[in-house]
């Protein structure tokens, strides 16, 4: 018997009323001057308006440099306005990039080396300052996970700052904040939120607790995903799809996540292909591969995706798993084949050796792969 932990944010508030709640947690956390962490999208969309009219009498400023996978400099450039303008507190209103960038801060503020210092594991030395996460996507779970992500463009990486000084003091949760969510994000952000879920449950750290959240996060994706990407405006698919994200984001933040997620990174590093979907573009080869060691597990899955598993084996249970992931990604667009972005197939064996020595995620993998089986993979996904 192994002990095992389990972290998230140190507060969850979910549901339609959530943002309502802002003022409050501010004023528990002794916030009077919070630099809001955001995008240009999202002010124009007057989505970051919605917090705003919960902020209660308290003086603010708005970083909305925020871009998708965004680069260190990004850190930089909002660190500087948070010292200068003398905040107490950041609100981290977006999707992972903007949530990870709030995050990253938090770590920096509290430290005066060098950013390049808390890239790795357990690297952050203290707690920065209070910061509240309220996420805009339904997919990243950055709002209760102890990582940010950052794009290293010089060296084509990703790279990550991996502490539990990152899990937000607070994470708001509320479906409104996701009714403006573009539908191809909306698509791309779910397919991620499903790709936690299933890497959790299969990831050689998954417990009973994370067992439960990712078996229940996929039931609510497969069933709510297509509505909300069919209908944006349908509040109760965006309410699942927001509940679905955070029960996947718990589950990965303690499971952690394994190949896809690795062989995802030089997508993004090198081709700058949206998260989600690079994760979407691997998940079904990813899985296949995976299946020799972990037959019973998707059997689980299929089921939970909505399969009817009676009268089939457990290895042709397993398949239609696969098969119901690769129809869910279909059904909300997202694009097949790495050949379809222009990735050139002689950079796969350079992508398999990055890949592989992402130790990080490789390890907690079900199937230990080695560089060549990782090309095998790319070339099937190409």
């Amino acid at each position: 018997m192994s002990t095992s932990s389990f972290k998230i944010a140190h507060k969850l508030l979910t549901g339609a009323g959530a943002i309502e709640q802002l003022a409050f947690e501010l004023t528990r956390l002794d916030v009077d001057n919070p630099l809001i962490v955001t995008d240009a999208a999202l002010v124009k969309s007057g989505t970051v308006a919605l917090a705003l009219e919960h902020l209660g009498e308290r003086t603010y400023e708005i970083f909305d440099r925020v871009l998708p996978d965004p680069e260190i400099a990004i850190v930089e450039d909002c660190m500087r306005a948070y010292r200068e303008g003398g905040h107490d507190g950041l609100i981290g209103v977006g999707g992972g990039s903007a949530i990870d960038i709030a995050k990253s801060v938090a770590a920096y503020a509290g430290y005066h080396g060098a950013l390049a210092d808390l890239f790795g594991v357990d690297q952050v030395p203290r707690k920065g300052p209070p910061l509240i996460a309220i996420p805009t996507t339904a997919g990243t779970g950055s709002e209760v996970t102890n990582v940010a992500i950052l794009s290293d463009k010089a060296a084509q990486l990703k790279k990550g700052i991996v502490s539990d000084y990152l899990l937000p003091d607070v994470a708001l949760i509320s479906p409104q904040m996701t009714l403006t969510c573009p539908r191809s994000v909306t698509a791309a952000s779910g397919v991620d939120a499903m790709v936690h879920a299933i890497e959790s449950y299969l990831s050689l750290n998954a417990s009973p607790i994370t067992d439960a959240l990712a078996i229940g996060a996929i039931k609510l994706i497969a069933k709510a995903l297509p509505k909300a990407y069919a209908n944006p405006a349908n509040l109760q698919a965006r309410d699942d799809m927001a509940t679905a994200s955070l029960m996947a984001g718990m589950a990965f933040g303690n499971a952690g996540v394994g190949a896809v997620h690795a062989l995802a990174y030089p997508l993004g590093g090198r081709f700058n292909i949206a998260h989600g979907v690079s994760n979407a573009l691997l998940l079904p080869y990813v899985m296949h591969w995976n299946k020799l060691a972990c037959v019973e597990r998707m059997q689980d899955i299929a089921q939970a995706m909505g399969v009817n598993v009676s009268g089939l084996s457990v290895n042709d249970a397993a398949d239609q798993a696969v098969e119901a992931m690769t129809r869910l990604c279909a059904a909300v667009e997202i694009p097949s084949g790495l050949r379809s972005f222009g990735i050139p197939e002689d950079a796969i064996p350079a992508m398999a050796t990055e890949a592989a020595g992402i130790e990080r995620l490789m390890r907690n993998n079900p199937r230990k792969l080695s560089a060549a089986d990782i090309e095998k993979i790319y070339r099937a996904a190409y």
